[in-house]
């Protein structure tokens, strides 16, 4: 099973990410969600003055990273066009503390970027009725599950969504097989924390760790791409039950904000997208990229100008 699990991560889980070229004006930011402290990035452009009132949005990244990663990268590059964005550390990871660490779980996640939304929609430098949220990849169905819930998120935009059901999870994890096996090590590891308070810590990326959920996915071990020194690295065993069991697509048909995809053939299960924006209907707007892959999303500089010159214009039509 954990061959057949190492072959999906290393097909599907193409992710990356660059390195934050940081704007001019980045304040470091608090704020609570679920009466924890979450830490935030806040990307201001270089000129911006005091006293400006901004379009704000909320930028999450892949799942596992923190705010410096790719979330900072896209947050930065809006910063250069005029945004007032946030990025955050989620509930348990990076810098945010919580008694549960290194949990990818959706509803928790979810919680997590209407509580940034909300934040931003208080801060000086916003224009509270200009927010908008930016997802990329696993994130990206966090997002649009907050905007489906939250007055404060005004518009949409998923770059290099991984938008799964329980079909593609089959498609992904090794079929029922290996569905069944992961929300069993899941659910054991949920039990342990529950009777002794000890968490099922495993790595989240390695070359040469067998133990960890993903191999040959060289982004995150690459010192130079995403393996920087506020990566934690680390993944909750009892992940898999909440993640495994996450349906990104069912907010498609309830979600009536407008919403742009932005995917490539070339990357992670392009098939969610593409079921996610058919189910959206006129809501949706879908930009395809050629050749591009979930790594390139992440990290390659051309590719992520490209993505972000498609989410401007987006929110410039929507905010």
């Amino acid at each position: 099973m954990k061959r057949i699990f190492e072959s999906a991560i290393a097909t599907v889980l193409a992710l990356g990410t660059i390195q934050s070229a940081e704007a001019a004006q980045v304040k470091r930011v608090t704020f609570d969600s679920q009466g924890q402290a979450l830490v935030g990035h806040l990307y201001l452009p270089d000129n911006y003055q005091e006293g400006q009132q901004l379009p704000g949005v909320v930028v999450t990244g892949s799942w596992t990273s923190v705010k410096e990663q790719m979330a900072g990268t896209y947050a930065s590059e809006l910063a250069d066009r005029g945004y007032a964005s946030l990025a955050f550390d989620f509930r348990g990871w990076g810098e945010s503390q919580d008694t549960v660490k290194f949990l990818e779980d959706p509803k928790r996640k979810t919680e997590d970027i209407i509580a940034a939304a909300e934040f931003l929609t208080t801060r000086p430098e916003v224009n509270p009725d200009k927010v908008g949220g930016l997802g990329i990849c696993a994130s990206a169905g966090y997002i649009a599950d907050a905007a489906l819930t939250s007055d404060a998120i005004h518009s949409v935009a998923l770059v290099a969504p991984w938008l799964h059901n329980a079909e593609i999870v089959k498609t992904v994890y090794g079929g029922s097989d290996g569905v069944t096996a992961l929300l069993e090590t899941g659910r054991k590891a949920k039990a342990k924390f529950q009777s002794t308070g000890e968490m099922s810590i495993v790595p989240a990326a390695s070359d040469t760790d067998k133990t960890a959920i993903m191999q040959e996915a060289p982004y995150y071990t690459d010192p130079e791409r995403g393996s920087i020194p506020e990566y934690d690295n680390q993944f909750n065993l009892a992940t898999w039950e909440p993640w495994l069991t996450y349906d990104a697509l069912q907010t498609a048909t309830q979600l009536k904000k407008p919403t742009l995809l932005v995917h490539s053939e070339s990357a992670a299960i392009p098939q969610g997208a593409q079921e996610f924006a058919q189910r959206m209907g006129d809501m949706a707007t879908t930009v395809w990229l050629e050749n591009v892959t979930q790594f390139d999303f992440y990290d390659n500089p051309t590719d992520v100008a490209h993505a972000t010159k498609e989410v401007d214009r987006h929110f410039q039509a929507t905010l």
